[in-house]
């Protein structure tokens, strides 16, 4: 996500700071990010890799932040990680920068709260994949400046992208209402009304979904949908609590695309 989103900055024009945990991670990253850049030239985008590559600094040091107007902070969707990552951040950040999390559950009031400068917080939830994605979620916390909505809804146009927003509330509105999607999409492949392949072709061919909630399951990550439905099972009730078939394949390194194996082979 990380990446994704640095490459749609950099697409958008923006010199681009990612700052990585070590430099492995880092390495990694800027792999991910020229690897985006080179694909977006080869389907037609103004302008040589070299231009857009320019502007993209990697480093390991929180520092760096200093120079930022925004950082878009994306580490996993663990409260504990996000609060120490985005207190890490602020405390390199003037006093005129904005902090923004790209969180996709926890509560955006929750996070400011821990923060010196909440009113200077707001929500950015991103969609994997980045580039192919059109939306944006802008999530308001309490503590958040009624300006700083509307510099957000002027960054994600910038991008390219349309923003629709939200208050702060348990897994915001995607989340939320395809989260649940996705979980009784679980329950009946575990039930077998039929395969992943025919449940999403049913969302797909029947609601003009772009993709199946199995496969976009697979895209997000099927530890992150589980983290997500942890969490709203504990705020939200029972009707989120996820099916057995998630945890297994979980427990089993069954991930979705990025290990390969999930709802369906990316092998």
């Amino acid at each position: 996500m990380g990446a994704g989103i640095a490459h749609a900055f950099l697409m958008a024009g923006c010199e681009v700071l990612v700052v990585e945990r070590d430099t492995e991670a880092a390495a990694a990253a800027r792999s991910r990010v020229e690897n985006a850049v080179a694909k977006s030239v080869e389907r037609g985008a103004a302008g040589g890799p070299d231009g857009f590559l320019a502007r993209l600094a990697v480093s390991t040091d929180y520092a760096h932040f200093a120079r930022c107007g925004l950082v878009v902070e994306a580490v996993p969707e663990i409260r504990d990680l996000k609060v120490s990552s985005l207190q890490a951040v602020e405390r390199h950040l003037g006093p005129a920068a904005h902090l923004a999390s790209n969180t996709s559950s926890l509560s955006m009031t929750g996070l400011a709260a821990e923060l010196e400068r909440p009113g200077n917080f707001i929500g950015l939830h991103f969609f994997n994949p980045v580039p192919a994605s059109t939306l944006v979620e802008v999530v308001v916390a309490a503590q958040t400046l009624p300006m700083l909505v509307d510099s957000a809804q002027g960054w994600v146009a910038a991008l390219g992208k349309t923003a629709v927003v939200v208050n702060d509330a348990p897994g915001f509105a995607s989340s939320r209402l395809g989260v649940v999607l996705a979980l009784e999409a679980m329950r009946m492949l575990e039930e077998g009304v039929a395969s992943a392949e025919d449940i999403d072709n049913a969302m797909v061919l029947g609601y003009r979904h772009q993709t199946g909630p199995l496969r976009t399951t697979d895209l997000v990550g099927l530890d992150v949908r589980l983290e997500i439905a942890d969490y709203l099972a504990e705020t939200l009730g029972e009707r989120f609590a996820p099916p057995q078939i998630l945890r297994d394949k979980v427990a089993r390194g069954e991930l979705g695309r990025k290990s390969g194996k999930g709802f369906f082979d990316w092998g």
